[in-house]
């Protein structure tokens, strides 16, 4: 209050949680449908608009979904503003087009077959009306262009077919299907005269013109076309591409290298970062020596004892800390056209002045979480691995993915993250079963909204999670990718703030029957939500079950 006439307005608080509610579901299945492995979805992606949307699944092949609410719908745009118009339509996508982007492929020199799924797809720059995407596989990166053709057509035929000499060629020509007089210097606007193609005569009234059929444009196709091919730069399998702010330049990231390519030059890449050891029995033997150590300690449940058996396992945990670190992810920041983060199997997130050097071998900033005493075991390193990265829109934040949290980290505080979400800690105790079945090697993905006031991520029972990150929001809501999205409710909150002892022995404490989550629901390792995609300007997601493509707002 000062002096009787203004009021200081409260502090707002965090923002209300959504509501969210189906939209829309492409490729839906039904009771009993089995899912070929070629239809599953393995990549999903908005562009910078909102207005497309690309899939890639294992089958090589991208499809294209376009938003059809924000068109035109017949009211003016004074109409609109003079009624105080709000965009509150409920979202529409519908299908655009597809193409095949990858084929299967085989390595003669590696013996090495190259599949033809889909691992990223990465919108570009439009221009001239057209779309223009990356999409890659395992090895190969391709730049694609989509743009409408005109189908050209001959229409107004004034050729007529059924008046043709035996060696067929055309033997009649007709505009109208009434005579016209001739003109005066004897060539003729119509009629209709029968001659052979070599040996003809001149018609009675003069030589007739000489009509030619009209060639017009009244379809539009959609074409895809494949504008360059990057391709033999990468010895293991890529895992991320990211486009440069510039509009030049993209990166493209395996397990030890990162290359910075032109868009432009398909040839020639420059490597960046190689984090490749010295020497490579170190990463050579990780896939035998995990074998091995497994077999051991499967063969320990059975016949040894718990004293024994925890021996074993904290020996296996000295050993695998030895072993090479490789890179999970690579982002390049949204606005700074100099740098880029990228995470890697040990948990840590890497930022990268590219002024530095021509080869990054130095970090420019470190963020790690530190590990708390006592907490190490055999499942720390493995479920500390990060599988996805991704800057916020102002480039201010990064939130990462491991595989039992999402974790948001300020760029100007490498300390450690300001929010530490818990995604599925009631699978905590299933950590032997998940690693039987190679669950816990999952990659899940991760998103921000456009705001930056919510991040979300995938689940296993084709469930996702959103979570607010707003200073002093407590939203944690689980749904499931189905057409009733608010089936399950984990009534447990899940967004424990730093320090995270007390929350999770909270957590823990309801999910002690085996099979069953937070909220008495059972889960299934088979259905998994690994990849979604959050709308860029608006409280929108579209996620991934199997081969169906689910889309929700609020």
């Amino acid at each position: 209050m000062h002096g009787g006439d203004e009021v200081v307005a409260a502090p707002a608080g965090p923002p209300q949680p959504l509501d969210w509610k189906f939209s829309q579901v492409f490729g839906e299945r039904t009771a009993g449908e089995e899912v070929q492995e070629v239809d599953i979805i393995s990549a999903i992606e908005f562009d910078k608009t909102g207005d497309h949307l690309a899939t890639g699944d294992r089958g090589g092949r991208v499809v294209l979904f376009e938003r059809t609410d924000t068109k035109d719908h017949g009211v003016s745009r004074r109409d609109l503003e003079r009624m105080d118009y709000l965009i509150s339509r409920h979202p529409e996508f519908r299908y655009k087009t597809e193409f095949q982007s990858h084929e299967p492929e085989f390595d003669y020199l590696k013996s090495l077959e190259i599949e033809e799924k889909i691992n990223k797809i990465r919108w570009c720059q439009t221009a001239n009306s057209a779309l223009f995407l990356l999409s890659t596989n395992d090895k190969t990166i391709k730049f694609w262009k989509v743009q409408e053709k005109k189908v050209k057509k001959i229409s107004d035929m004034n050729l007529d077919p059924s008046k043709a000499v035996g060696n067929g060629s055309i033997a009649s020509s007709s505009s109208s299907s009434s005579p016209k007089p001739c003109l005066a210097n004897g060539s003729s606007l119509g009629g209709s005269y029968n001659y052979l193609s070599h040996d003809f005569s001149f018609p009675p009234g003069g030589l007739p013109s000489l009509h030619l059929p009209v060639v017009t444009s009244q379809e539009t196709n959609l074409v895809a076309r494949c504008r360059r091919v990057y391709g033999h730069a990468h010895d293991y399998h890529i895992n991320s591409i990211s486009n440069n702010s510039d509009g030049e330049t993209f990166i493209s990231a395996d397990d030890l290298r990162i290359n910075l390519w032109n868009l432009e030059i398909s040839n020639q890449s420059f490597n960046i970062v190689d984090v490749k050891p010295a020497n490579m029995e170190d990463l050579t033997g990780k896939p035998l020596l995990f074998w091995y150590f497994s077999l051991l300690l499967s063969l320990l449940k059975v016949y040894a004892s718990s004293v024994l058996f925890n021996i074993f396992a904290k020996v296996m945990v000295i050993v695998m800390s030895i072993i090479a670190e490789v890179i999970t992810s690579a982002e390049f920041h949204p606005t700074h056209c100099n740098m880029l983060a990228y995470s890697s199997s040990k948990g840590s997130i890497r930022l990268i002045d590219l002024r530095q050097s021509a080869l990054c071998d130095s970090h420019a900033k470190l963020f790690e979480e530190p590990e708390a005493p006592g907490s190490r075991s055999f499942f720390t390193e493995i479920i500390a691995s990060i599988s996805d990265i991704k800057f916020a829109k102002d480039g201010r934040y990064i939130l990462s993915r491991d595989y039992m949290t999402l974790k948001l980290w300020d760029i100007n505080m490498d300390s450690g993250p300001v929010a530490t979400f818990q995604v599925h800690e009631y699978l905590r105790p299933k950590l032997c079963d998940l690693y039987e079945n190679d669950s816990i090697f999952d990659k899940f993905e991760c998103c921000l909204s456009g705001d930056g006031l919510r991040v979300a991520t995938g689940s296993y029972s084709n469930l996702f999670r959103v979570f607010g990150c707003a200073p002093g929001s407590t939203e944690a809501t689980t749904l499931e990718a189905s057409k009733n999205p608010m089936r399950r409710q984990v009534q447990t909150p899940s967004r424990p703030s730093r320090p995270l002892s007390s929350i999770t022995r909270v957590v823990r404490r309801g999910t002690e029957t085996p099979g069953v989550d937070a909220n008495g629901n059972s889960f299934d390792f088979t259905t998994k939500l690994l990849h979604l995609a959050w709308h860029p300007t608006e409280n929108s997601i579209a996620c991934a079950a199997a081969n169906s493509l689910y889309m929700y707002y609020a």
